[in-house]
């Protein structure tokens, strides 16, 4: 019944209420992997023994390459907890790019599509999205203040602490482009390996579209 106040409608059905209810009681979740248990940190670049310290850093991400052989896919959520802990994870980012050597497909949605903006390999620091196709929440949709973004309990963040579509349209550079489809119910893209959804509204496509890409080859859509 949670109204989303830049959209002015539910975007949530009751049966998905539900379902995350269920899978919330159900124990699976505390059963999943550690990420900071299972990607090395990157060394801080001040390391008396920095060299040393890169090179087990890569050897590690070597070893955890064919770990990824056992997944098909990897799904990135969004909300505004995707700007807190996700955003700027260094881990979170060289496992997206693991994803990517793989040649797998790797979906975002929302705020969550940030992660493929800032996921970047040292030796060249480009977006993995420069010259890619995508989506994600536009500025016209876009919490303000104390309409529902980043609350909890006492504390209120504000509007987003940054605006996700500069820093798509950016990201994608002059050969790429970011698509918001303002106006459209839903939007999803997909520019393979990478599948884009714009917000909350728009997960069930996103979901929908990945199967798609998964046992169709899907390479192409929404642009």
């Amino acid at each position: 019944s949670y109204v989303d106040p830049p959209l002015g409608r539910t975007v949530t059905s009751e049966e998905t209420s539900q379902a995350v209810q269920d899978l919330e009681a159900s124990g699976w979740l505390e059963e999943s992997l550690s990420l900071a248990e299972w990607y090395p940190e990157r060394p801080y670049f001040s390391s008396s023994s920095y060299l040393r310290d890169m090179e087990h850093y890569y050897d590690r991400l070597d070893e955890l390459q064919d770990e990824l052989a056992q997944y098909d896919a990897m799904v990135i959520v969004g909300g505004s907890g995707a700007m807190v802990d996700l955003a700027n994870n260094q881990r979170l980012h060289d496992l997206i790019l693991g994803f990517v050597k793989t040649e797998k497909p790797v979906a975002a949605e929302c705020y969550g599509v940030t992660c493929f903006a800032f996921a970047r390999s040292l030796e060249d620091r480009r977006s993995i999205i420069w010259g890619k196709h995508v989506t994600g929440h536009p500025v016209e949709y876009d919490y303000k203040d104390g309409t529902g973004f980043a609350q909890t309990g006492d504390t209120n963040f504000g509007p987003p602490f940054y605006p996700l579509e500069y820093i798509l349209r950016d990201a994608t550079g002059p050969d790429g482009q970011y698509h918001g489809n303002v106006g459209h119910r839903t939007s999803v893209i997909v520019d393979f390996p990478f599948v884009t959804s714009r917000s909350t509204a728009s997960s069930y496509e996103c979901g929908r579209v990945l199967v798609e890409v998964m046992r169709k080859g899907l390479r192409r859509y929404g642009w």
